[in-house]
């Protein structure tokens, strides 16, 4: 019997793949500081917990391919506060993010089409891309530039016939950058002339400590154009609902995108039923999370530039830094700070940022850390890295 080329090409998520060597080093009774992955550590709101306990039919059936209504509506209104105008049969909920830029390739691309994306980019961009038969054509950026957009005429040379959109996370995973309205201009309009689409992943909108986000739905060249990747992962810390939305103003294209989620059915109502209950949560709520947020971001970057050796830029958003390392190959650290270092007990797990670029041999010598422990951990973390980075460049 013989598997896809499809499947046996697939690269392996960098953000997991050393999993089972912390499960070892677990086994053995170290303790592991999870910098690797980007699972909020903060409660998720009641309201979510109350709404699924509040769920109160006798027959749990499909729900509407689209989402629920009251659920879209909820979706509607949360953009409406957010300066964007999408009607809720304009969207349509998905098994969180990834479903949404799943259907996003599938709506955009045939086999062997092309997105361009600013590069490093989201591990999982490359997991999708590849089971769609999609080709990612990266941007580069650079971390001395804080991975801001390089000139226009870096994407437009870089446009074929097989181009189908532009791929753009913002505030940025794994780098944290959060573009200027100037850059998403450049790039609105670029996709005008060369009648792209954009796939807008915004599913940090809420972390932006510095500047100000802006979405492409608020830009009026843009917004026809525009496929809306969201989530409530992040958000409200619920990774685990899985409950997203993908929204397009272009009537042809929701058309086929609600077409396409009639292939799996419908998302959990129960879960729809929690995210309704969301959408009570108070202002404040989020206010207390992005100062708890921007605080770690502090520390982690101040934690991060004592280290000799190490570089990084302060990102603007989200909860990653995207860090260079004094090591040759971030990979091998990372495997060796699992199955052969320990401090006091306790070893770090870091994401190698190699899985965050197409380009070959790019991202070798750096790491992602996401910033989602609490501070006195985070710096006790922190302190395990410098310790390890020195062990290992004096073994």
């Amino acid at each position: 019997m013989k598997l896809s080329q499809r499947v046996l090409s697939m690269p392996e998520s960098s953000i997991r793949k050393l999993t089972p060597l912390a499960d070892e080093a677990k086994k053995a009774g170290i303790k592991v500081y999870h910098l690797n992955i980007g699972q909020p550590d903060l409660p998720t709101p009641e309201g979510f917990f109350k709404g699924i306990r509040g769920f109160q039919e006798k027959v749990l059936s499909y729900s509407p391919t689209p989402g629920l209504p009251k659920l879209r509506e909820v979706f509607s209104q949360y953009y409406r506060g957010q300066g964007i105008e999408l009607d809720p049969d304009e969207i349509v909920v998905t098994n969180g993010g990834s479903e949404a830029l799943h259907f996003s390739f599938t709506l955009l691309c045939d086999p062997g089409d092309e997105i361009l994306v600013p590069e490093p980019l989201y591990a999982s961009y490359l997991l999708l891309a590849s089971v769609a038969s999609v080709k990612l054509c990266p941007v580069p950026t650079r971390v001395e530039d804080g991975f801001h957009l390089p000139a226009r005429e870096e994407f437009s040379r870089r446009i074929t016939s097989r181009t189908r959109a532009i791929l753009v996370s913002n505030p940025g995973n794994p780098t944290g950058t959060v573009y200027t309205r100037e850059e998403m201009e450049t790039l609105a309009d670029l996709a005008e002339e060369y009648d792209l689409f954009i796939i807008a992943d915004e599913v940090y909108r809420e972390f932006v400590y510095d500047g100000e986000h802006c979405s492409f739905m608020q830009l009026p060249s843009a917004r026809d154009r525009v496929l809306l990747v969201d989530s409530i992962s992040k958000r409200f810390s619920a990774c685990g609902a899985r409950v997203g939305c993908l929204s397009a103003k272009d009537p042809v294209v929701g058309k086929e995108l609600r077409k396409i989620a009639q292939s799996r059915l419908s998302v959990a109502t129960v879960e729809q039923a929690g995210a309704i209950a969301l959408a009570e949560t108070p202002r404040e709520y989020f206010q207390e999370v992005k100062a708890e947020y921007r605080r770690r971001r502090d520390v982690a970057v101040a934690g991060l530039q004592s280290i000799p050796g190490v570089f990084c830029r302060r990102p603007e958003g989200a909860f990653y830094i995207l860090a260079r390392l004094p090591v040759a190959d971030a990979e091998e650290f990372a495997a060796w700070l699992l199955r052969d270092f320990s401090s006091g007990g306790a070893t770090v797990m870091l994401a190698p940022a190699n899985g965050f670029y197409v380009t070959p041999g790019r991202g070798k010598d750096e790491v992602r850390l996401a910033y989602v422990l609490k501070e006195e951990d985070l710096r006790r973390a922190l302190a395990i890295l410098k310790e390890g980075l020195e062990a290992y460049n004096n073994r």
